[in-house]
């Protein structure tokens, strides 16, 4: 598997394109930088790499240091939270029409202000694993005007978390299962997973506060 991809995961381009990816991802949740970060860290877990046709010796090619990818993640990850931030900070009446039109923006914007303000932002960390969820966040922070010194923390540590889970698990199933197609697979699995599971932890407190609210309009009525 690491033979398609040898040339990068050799190269310190592979922290440049990692940074790239992980940043833009905020705003084109479907890029791969996930899966990016699994496969220089699976890249890692094989100790080195030989790059195909590189004559007829092959070329053993220096691998990417763990925590070089994960400070170089976790610092993207930060650095394009903010962005996001402070665009919506900034985003004027159009973008909140666009997030009064969106009930999951408006919905997450209310529980992040509502943990912001108790002064336990976990649902930051939570939404950086689910799909999407960091940018809703981060932009449901900006356009709620948040205060920067209450989301920032727990920006950087959501990256931390991030980067530390998707660096462990691709040098770990590398480790384990070699760097080979199913490690990474496996790896890639285990991080999807971590991500419905993110997803469901940030449903769940939606479902509850409406069936509440449900109920409390329920026994006004009655009463």
């Amino acid at each position: 598997m690491l033979e398609s991809v040898g040339a990068l995961t050799g190269s310190p381009w592979i922290y440049a394109v990692v940074a790239l990816s992980v940043l833009l991802d905020v705003f084109l949740p479907l890029l791969p930088s996930g899966v990016l970060v699994i496969t220089a860290a699976t890249a890692a877990a094989a100790g080195s790499t030989t790059v195909a046709g590189a004559g007829a010796a092959g070329q053993v090619t220096e691998v990417p240091s763990l925590l070089a990818l994960i400070l170089c993640a976790a610092t993207a990850s930060v650095l394009g939270d903010l962005v996001a931030y402070r665009l919506a900070w900034r985003g004027g009446e159009r973008l909140d029409r666009a997030i009064a039109r969106s009930r999951r923006l408006t919905s997450a914007q209310e529980r992040l202000g509502a943990a912001l303000a108790r002064g336990g932002g976990i649902l930051v960390i939570i939404a950086r694993f689910a799909p999407a969820g960091r940018s809703v966040v981060s932009l449901g922070a900006g356009a709620a005007h948040r205060k920067v010194k209450e989301f920032l923390p727990w920006s950087a540590l959501a990256g931390v978390a991030w980067a530390g889970y998707s660096v462990g698990l691709g040098y770990f199933g590398g480790q384990w299962l070699g760097a080979t197609w199913v490690g990474t697979a496996v790896s890639v699995l285990a991080l999807f997973v971590a991500g419905a599971l993110a997803a469901y932890l940030i449903r769940r407190p939606a479902a509850e506060m409406s069936a509440a609210a449900s109920a409390g309009a329920t026994a006004t009525t009655a009463s």
